[in-house]
């Protein structure tokens, strides 16, 4: 474990800035970005870290919106990772501009012992987490290579340390008929949105016979234009969860057997597509997670929740590969969950920006004992 006066000065550190960390979220949070276009949060995000003597390659990894800041050379590396997307029509209804926060300010602690600490830290900005699992696309590329632990935080309703969450797929389908006049001669149509209705009344079909932690929704993109039309076109965009990427993959055959039915009851066409990697299930590191508990405790965050999967991330797959923990942070006194307006509100509260602080200083104090328990 790294010494009381190590802690306390990385503590100070972050107190020093927490009106450049406040000043971050809240600016990330007014100009919520999307996936992938997330350019001005990860410019602002890399702008702070280069202004504080890290060494930063932007864009980074062949990803548009995604950074890389380092600062120190020791044998031990941790990474960073700061999510900064938001929700479409609905802002950072996440808190993805504490995360990102968080991650920065944990950096700046660090910065000052990191030859202290032997320690190398690596800043990941990390795009499209909310769709497109922006961190398999990274670690793909290779962002991940040579870290020896991986860490991050995320606002919620609750508190939990040993986080875990669930495999996600996507699904799309797409079918494609054949249009007709509606009463001149419906005969000649072949129904694109028939089709869809078909899979759909399938997929709840199925929902019977799935485990209770199965997972299936997802909603109808398109399904004609004209009320007078047969339509020749129809698709829908399904989410997949399970509590493991082995159950996965099974759940996903059977889901496309079901629009694969629809198109053949109403003689269409379908195309299967999966838009962007599968979310795998996320793994705590057990070591990692008793030395978040114990410096939360010392920060005086509420007792942490045990907790089954109740979200996905892109965290996940990461955590698969390098050690890594993803602890929750209450940010609405047990109130309002993410993915409503009413979090997105929440998320640029003081209660929230001081939840911040505490992650960037909790992540920050785990970081040192992690780099302390290597040497």
């Amino acid at each position: 474990m790294a010494g009381d006066g190590l802690k306390e000065e990385i503590r100070a550190r972050i107190g020093e800035v927490r009106g450049e960390l406040v000043g971050l979220s809240r600016l990330i949070h007014a100009h919520p970005e999307i996936a992938f276009e997330e350019r001005q949060a990860a410019g602002w995000c890399a702008d702070v870290l280069r202004a504080h003597g890290f060494s930063v390659t932007a864009p980074a990894y062949g990803l548009e919106t995604a950074f890389e800041a380092t600062i120190g050379s020791g044998p031990v590396t941790v990474a960073l990772a700061c999510e900064y997307d938001a929700l479409p029509g609905m802002g950072h209804a996440c808190g993805h501009n504490l995360i990102a926060a968080a991650g920065v300010g944990a950096a700046l602690g660090l910065a000052p012992v990191v030859d202290q600490l032997g320690l190398t830290v690596r800043v990941l900005g990390t795009p499209a987490e909310e769709s497109g699992a922006g961190k398999a696309l990274l670690l793909d590329a290779g962002a991940f290579e040579g870290v020896d632990a991986a860490m991050m935080v995320h606002p919620c309703p609750f508190e939990v340390a040993d986080f875990h969450s669930y495999a996600m797929g996507a699904l799309s389908a797409t079918y494609t008929g054949k249009s007709a006049h509606a009463t001149l001669n419906p005969q000649d149509g072949r129904n694109a949105a028939d089709a869809l209705t078909v899979a759909q009344v399938a997929i709840g079909l199925l929902r019977q016979q799935l485990p209770g932690e199965w997972k299936v929704h997802g909603i109808t993109t398109e399904a004609g234009t004209a009320l007078n039309a047969i339509p020749e076109r129809a698709s829908a965009a399904y989410a997949l969860r399970t509590p493991s990427v082995e159950e996965l993959r099974e759940l996903r055959e059977r889901v496309a057997d079901c629009f694969r039915a629809g198109a053949l009851a109403a003689g269409c066409t379908v195309e299967l597509e999966q838009p962007a990697p599968d979310y795998l299930d996320f793994r705590s590191d057990a070591g990692l997670v008793a030395l978040w508990e114990a410096n939360a405790r010392a920060l005086g965050r509420p007792e942490p929740q045990r907790r089954g999967p109740f979200a996905s991330t892109d965290m996940g797959n990461v955590s698969h590969v390098v050690p890594s923990i993803h602890p929750v942070l209450d940010i609405s006194g047990g109130g309002c969950g993410p993915h409503q307006p009413e979090f997105a509100a929440a998320a640029a509260t003081p209660a929230a920006e001081q939840a911040m602080i505490d992650g960037a200083v909790g992540l920050a104090w785990t970081a040192a004992d992690f780099a302390v328990g290597r040497a």
